[in-house]
């Protein structure tokens, strides 16, 4: 664990603190990239297939080399990264953007993906208030018509 000296700004981001030869395990590495909020959620996720390392499955204790390309699946997307660093604490999110850099084609179907879910909220049109008598007797109507 890296020791701060008395004159250390706790703003300033620390280094990596995995050593050069050394690996790293996937789950500690994926809670100290910022990419799940707790170790047993990334070690889930490594569990249930949710990650990927260079096309194959692995288990939450493999130990991550740098140079590894990574296929991570959060929330509905699709993360395709490459490991630059190694680290087992988790920083600030600053820090944490430099442990991998995420390809370009990644980024630009996340960004498609985003604005295609924007593009199907617009059509919808919340009501302003609620029903009244009327459109309450309407709704009951139709749901009639389902349960038949």
């Amino acid at each position: 664990m890296p020791t701060r000296s008395p004159g250390h700004d706790s703003r300033e981001p620390l280094a990596p603190t995995a050593p050069a030869g050394a690996g790293v395990r996937i789950d500690l590495w994926l809670w100290a990239a910022r990419f799940h909020r707790t170790r047993s959620l990334a070690k889930q996720a490594v569990e249930t297939g949710k990650v990927e390392v260079d096309g194959a499955r692995p288990k939450p204790s493999r130990m991550l080399r740098g140079g590894e390309a990574l296929r991570i699946e959060r929330a509905g997307e699709l993360y395709e990264v490459a490991v630059l660093a190694l680290s087992d604490v988790r920083g600030p999110a600053s820090a944490a953007q430099r442990l991998y850099a995420e390809t370009d084609a990644s980024k630009a179907r996340r960004a498609e993906l985003r604005a295609q879910r924007a593009a199907e909220r617009n059509g919808y049109q919340p009501p302003e208030g609620r029903p009244d008598k009327r459109a309450r007797r309407l709704i009951r109507a139709l749901g009639d018509i389902d349960a038949t």
